[in-house]
């Protein structure tokens, strides 16, 4: 069994289509700074000392995956996604049942977040193991406006106590595993890994990341990106 809190593995799902961004091409395989985003993104996360392995969630019928089978002399594997997010991350999570013990950690990233730090995740786990399982997240720091259907100001809302989801999130194998099968067969669709375990009654701990980790969503992000993965170490 290869899960001790030396080593964790990363499940990055990718079987998305990226359909904000446009074109034929899914948007983790578009090129920054002359190689695919998600090679920014796996080169970067096995490049941390306490990531042993990857196993990256792909599109069924995917025929652009390279076959990359390590980075840094880490295992990459693959497995099949599903139509949510979510099912591709509970598509992974099956597939590290025979590697990482139901009480082990794992980790989740986002493939179109290539500008995650190394501090940060060190700190996600080094904070995150001793509460059960945590995320990164950014406080909100800009005035917030509730919005009625025509897009007109219905109120302010207060910004204290108010944080962005990030990636990496980090909990427990089997205890996540349980948290996405419950709201998969309640048909609540979870956005992120935290609200899956929210909704089963765990309080995940906030780590504050970089602001700079964003996530790639449409065709603007990519010359950002760029910009921010050139001044990175």
């Amino acid at each position: 069994m290869a899960t001790a809190d030396t080593g964790l593995w990363c499940v990055v799902p990718a079987a998305g289509r990226g359909v904000r961004v446009g074109g034929d091409v899914p948007k983790q395989y578009l090129s920054i700074a002359g190689k695919p985003m998600l090679l920014h993104t796996l080169e970067r996360l096995a490049a941390h000392p306490r990531i042993a392995g990857l196993m990256v969630v792909l599109d069924a019928g995917d025929t652009r995956w390279p076959r990359w089978l390590t980075f840094e002399d880490k295992p990459v594997r693959t497995t099949p996604g599903g139509a949510a997010r979510a099912d591709s991350v509970l598509a992974g999570l099956h597939a590290l049942r025979d590697t990482v013990a139901a009480s082990g950690f794992v980790l989740v990233h986002d493939a179109a977040r290539p500008c995650v730090r190394a501090a940060d995740i060190s700190r996600l786990i080094e904070q995150g193991m001793p509460a059960g399982g945590a995320l990164l997240a950014a406080p909100v720091r800009d005035t917030l406006k509730r919005a009625d259907a025509d897009c007109r100001v219905l109120a302010t809302e207060p910004r204290e106590a108010r944080w962005r989801a990030l990636t990496p999130q980090m909990f427990r194998l089997g205890e996540l595993t349980t948290a996405l099968e419950s709201a998969r067969a309640a048909s609540v669709a979870v956005t992120d890994e935290a609200m899956a375990m929210e909704r089963a009654g765990f309080q995940p701990l906030l780590v504050e990341g970089a602001e700079d980790n964003i996530k790639v969503t449409t065709a603007a992000d990519f010359a950002l990106v760029e910009f921010l993965l050139g001044r990175m170490d």
